[in-house]
């Protein structure tokens, strides 16, 4: 996976190479299982069943980073976050804040356009529970660096959707070329660090509780914070 990987010139390739991964076996079951079996509501559509590349603008300013696709969302769309209950809260936030230009994502030709930013995931495949195990995470973690190298000419913003895309990025930010601080933060809604690529270039890598139904749910994560968050990582952008 790392050859494939690092093989590809532009996100094109990368999105090709990608596409026909099988280097997790639980991960490679699991995605095929659900869209063989689907949810009665999606019954009568066809699931994409496959890796799930990342999407939105080639050149972003701003890269956000969430933890895997949901089994019925982008395992049924093909896009992240499209299609499930985390994707209804996250996209009608960057609607707000000016990231996005519809406030939701139901499926992958529905119209919605990222503004200055791309959508990515840690693990590429739905994982069972939505649970990826790190062996899965570093499976995954050659494509990530490699998405984020092909991006990182035009990057000011990282955002981290929850504590699993933290861990996940900090060996995938290295490998791309940016040095990492000593010892590494913790992670935490709206922690804020900044980096340094190695041309010299400032990069800020912000934290973000995920919206997942148990964080929204719960109230651990508000709309406001959504939005105070993403306002933060737009106004970053421009600096």
């Amino acid at each position: 996976m790392r050859e494939l990987a690092e093989a590809s010139r532009s996100l094109a390739e990368l999105t090709a190479a990608q596409s026909v991964c099988r280097a997790c076996p639980r991960l490679v079951e699991w995605r095929e299982e659900v869209a063989t079996v689907k949810r009665r509501a999606f019954a009568t559509e066809t699931y994409w069943g496959r890796p799930i590349p990342g999407w939105g603008e080639e050149e972003p300013e701003v890269l956000i980073v969430g933890l895997a696709p949901a089994a019925h969302g982008g395992n049924r769309t093909g896009r992240i976050f499209t299609g499930d209950r985390s994707g209804d809260w996250l996209f009608a936030s960057l609607y707000r804040t000016g990231l996005a230009a519809r406030e939701t994502s139901v499926r992958a030709d529905d119209g919605q356009r990222l503004i200055g930013a791309r959508m990515v995931a840690a693990v590429r495949c739905a994982p069972p529970a939505n649970k990826p195990d790190p062996a899965e995470r570093a499976a995954c973690s050659p494509w990530l660096s490699r998405e984020i190298a092909l991006v990182a000419g035009s990057l000011r913003v990282v955002v981290a959707l929850g504590g699993f895309a933290w861990q996940a990025l900090w060996p995938a930010l290295q490998e791309a070329g940016c040095a990492p601080p000593r010892p590494r933060p913790a992670f935490g809604h709206g922690v804020e660090v900044p980096l340094t690529w190695q041309d010299g270039r400032r990069v800020h890598l912000l934290g973000c509780y995920h919206p997942s139904q148990q964080n929204t749910f719960t109230g651990r994560v508000t709309a406001e914070m959504l939005d105070t968050l993403f306002s933060r990582a737009n106004a970053l952008r421009s600096l």
